[in-house]
This record gives C-alpha cells, sequence and structure tokens, in this order.
C-alpha cells in the first residue's frame, strides 16, 4: 500500500526539480530550444522571466505533482487490493 504523503511529496518536489531544470535549460540554450512556451501554456499565470513567474511556476509545479499524488494513490491502492498478489 502507498502512502500519499510520501508519494505527495515525493512526486511534487521531482515536479518543482523539473521546473527548474527547464528555465535553467532556457537560460543556457538558444531561443528556439526554450521551453517557456510550453511552461506558458501548462502552467497559469506564469510570466517567462520574473521573479514573480519563477516563484508562481515553482509553486504550481509542486502543487500538479502532489495533486497527481492525491488522484493515484488511491487508485493504486485500490487495485492493489482487489488485484494484488
Amino acid at each position: 500500500m502507498l502512502n500519499w504523503k510520501i508519494v505527495g511529496w515525493s512526486l511534487g518536489s521531482w515536479a518543482a526539480v523539473s521546473f527548474v531544470v527547464c528555465v535553467l535549460w532556457g537560460l543556457v540554450t538558444p531561443e528556439s530550444l526554450h521551453m517557456h512556451a510550453f511552461l506558458e501554456q501548462i502552467l497559469p499565470a506564469f510570466e517567462w522571466l520574473s521573479w514573480w513567474g519563477f516563484l508562481l511556476g515553482l509553486i504550481e509545479s509542486f502543487l500538479f505533482g502532489f495533486y497527481a499524488a492525491i488522484v493515484y494513490v488511491p487508485l493504486y491502492n485500490f487495485f492493489s487490493r482487489r488485484w494484488g498478489a
């Protein structure tokens, strides 16, 4: 059985770290390889290269990862109880 708190913090942290990597990638690569258009589409109110946009994107990324865990863990536990070994 999975614990939603552990999975939530793990997925939230993974999403936040992935966001930071995407922003760093955008800072060191040519504009044709940037992720900012994608980030602006999936993260509400995200603005490229502003402190407010970065902080908001970091928080939103973490929350989306945590949300994924809140949905995934109960489903996994249900199916694990039903069909698990």
